[in-house]
């Protein structure tokens, strides 16, 4: 995300281990057996059988601030908030991390234990098993997301003086060796929202994103062929400003080549004005001119290769509102051409967009998830033996 997130921990009302608020809500993509490991077939996710595969989900993040564990679980159960994700229809978890997560010395802070007592002593990668597994014994899919070097800030390029290009390479080879055995962690999204610095196809080795994605995402692929490796944008593409991780328009002329290239997906993120009030909101033919922008920037890429926005969101859905006309254009068109998605944010507390869940982070924000629902895609069908 752009913008820095409030991470206040409330004090709210927390449901019985296993149980879920909004559980009432039936899952609105219903479910599909899914052959995995996925791969991509000109603009399209497929399964093993070819069968087209759709990946309509949300970010659930924390894992990658000071916190070291996803957010919320100060209100509530982990399982509790895995199976309301679940409920309401979303198939496919992003989950951001840091580098620093990883460190013996990160311990998570944000966990009420009386709530969570079988996470108690657990952190770094042993706690991400934790969250990942119920996850996906629940069918959902988990996309990880390196999101931060560090828990202080996004990084414009993928190395920073505390965390080095092959610190970020060797994380990401440990964890596609690590998850190689379940088959519904599908991929690495390598670096979140490239800028500032970052290229594409200058071919200057120490800012041009397009060749780090190739270093690192054929590194992952040599760990584990099964998955797929999402490349975001840049932010600026021959002076034309975008946003953080959006601008594609260099993929054009210079593709990102992988040793497995039906493993590539393109991951921009697009937001509306609560973010930043950008040129195109102020546009007489607002919202009509928003496919025009899209194409220009990361929509050209659809009818070739798939494409994942990885963010977008934003408080407002009222189709009175300007962001709010953004939103359900962003998702028609997402449903239009069979877009994937992961929405930014499950979480309550993203300072400029909000979340799915309301401040009590039990509650669910009806309005977004009327939106979202119009185009939610098949969960993954859950095994007969649950393990949850």
């Amino acid at each position: 995300m752009i913008v820095s997130l409030i991470v206040g921990v409330v004090a709210a009302f927390a449901p019985k281990p296993g149980t879920a608020p909004g559980a009432d809500d039936a899952t609105a993509g219903g479910s599909a057996k899914i052959q995995t490991p996925l791969h991509t077939d000109g603009p399209n996710i497929v399964d093993a059988s070819g069968k087209k595969v759709n990946l309509t989900g949300v970010n659930w993040f924390g894992f990658e601030t000071e916190t070291f564990v996803p957010h919320g679980l100060w209100a509530r159960n982990w399982k509790s908030m895995l199976d309301q994700i679940r409920s309401t229809g979303f198939n496919t978890i992003r989950l951001p991390y840091s580098n620093q997560m990883f460190d013996k010395e990160s311990k998570p802070t944000g966990i009420n234990y009386k709530l969570n007592p079988d996470l108690k002593g657990l952190k770094g990668l042993p706690l991400m098993d934790k969250i990942v597994k119920g996850a996906t014994d629940r069918g959902l899919m988990v996309l990880l997301d390196r999101h931060r070097p560090t828990a202080q800030a996004q990084s414009e390029l993928w190395y920073t003086p505390q965390v080095s290009e092959k610190r970020w390479i060797d994380d990401w080879t440990m964890l596609a060796k690590h998850y190689k055995s379940d088959p519904r962690v599908i991929g690495a999204d390598l670096h979140n929202e490239p800028r500032g610095q970052a290229t594409w196809g200058t071919g200057v080795k120490s800012t041009d994103w397009r060749l780090a994605a190739e270093r690192a995402g054929n590194a992952v692929l040599k760990a584990n062929p099964n998955w797929l490796v999402a490349v975001e944008g840049v932010e600026s593409y021959k002076n034309d400003y975008y946003w953080w991780g959006g601008n594609l328009a260099g993929a054009k002329q210079n593709p990102v080549r992988l040793a497995k290239n039906d493993k590539l997906v393109y991951a921009p993120h697009d937001y509306g004005p609560g973010v930043y009030q950008q040129k195109w909101f102020q546009a007489p033919n607002y919202p009509n001119n928003l496919p025009g922008v899209w194409e220009k920037h990361w929509a050209f890429l659809k009818d070739k290769t798939p494409l994942l926005l990885g963010e977008f969101g934003g408080k407002s859905v009222s189709p009175k509102t300007t962001e709010g006309k953004w939103q359900h254009a962003t998702v028609a068109f997402a449903k239009k051409h069979g877009l994937n998605y992961t929405y930014w944010s499950w979480n309550a507390n993203s300072g400029d967009t909000g979340g799915v869940l309301k401040n009590d982070w039990k509650t669910v924000d009806k309005a977004k998830l009327q939106m979202l629902r119009q185009y939610q895609a098949p969960l993954a069908e859950v095994p007969t033996a649950d393990k949850r």
